[in-house]
């Protein structure tokens, strides 16, 4: 069995009993850093495995092929990320797309995520969402990046680097215009903060210095609802 466990993305709390007892039950634990994860088994007095691997981006082919030999050989598999589900934004899928293509036994076991908590924190409509994950970092990609969906109404949910969190709110200012957006950072965390306004503001409140934290942004679709009105200002 491969499960699939999501983990706290701050708030240890957040940890479901089912996840608890899939770390427990797993005789190896694939995760992105072995430091951080023994940190929650402590917590949860979770044994160790007998195995207890890293998996991440970089070695994800050759740490993959080890973890389906292990469910291949009959082990149970517990696959979990720093925070969140694992395979958002991170190499967890192709893993699942293994087991699903050796028609191996898995189960996803649900949890924390910062993006359905940084749509509804938000206060922008989440009747329909396209989470685009880390934008990339050349102006000219993130320009094309934010030029797809410029005139799509849905909401727009996705990850920045802490370093690039102005840069990355005056190009979605120039191509989509000045729409209301939210900045959140290290949700359910000690420190959590959410600034919401129209993109023009927060990319002059963000253009300096880097965030501390973890930082997802949401940014509202086409609708007139949501974009400020220029002849009223």
């Amino acid at each position: 069995m491969l499960y699939v466990v999501a983990t706290p993305i701050g708030n240890l709390d957040d940890m479901s009993r089912r996840g608890v007892e899939a770390l427990t039950a797993a005789d190896v634990i694939a995760c992105e850093d072995t430091r951080r994860t023994r940190i929650l088994l402590q917590h949860f007095d979770i044994p160790r495995p007998s195995e207890l691997i890293s998996y991440r981006e970089g070695n994800e082919k050759r740490a993959g092929q080890r973890l389906v030999r292990a469910l291949e050989d009959g082990h149970t598999v517990a696959l979990c990320s720093d925070g969140g589900m694992p395979g958002i934004s991170d190499p967890g899928y192709r893993l699942v797309r293994l087991a699903v293509e050796r028609d191996l036994e898995l189960q996803v076991i649900p949890g924390a995520s910062s993006v359905p908590v940084a749509l509804v924190v938000s206060g922008l409509s989440t009747s329909s969402y396209t989470f685009k994950g880390f934008p990339p970092r050349k102006a000219g990609a993130l320009k094309r990046f934010f030029e797809t969906e410029r005139d799509l109404p849905h909401t727009l949910v996705l990850f920045e680097s802490p370093f690039r969190v102005g840069k990355c709110l005056a190009a979605a200012h120039d191509v989509l215009g000045d729409r209301e957006a939210a900045v959140c950072i290290e949700l359910t965390k000690k420190f959590e903060r959410v600034s919401r306004g129209f993109l023009s503001d927060l990319a002059e409140q963000f253009a300096e210095g880097k965030v501390k934290g973890e930082v997802t942004i949401v940014i509202a679709g086409n609708n007139p609802k949501f974009a400020r009105d220029v002849g009223s200002e």
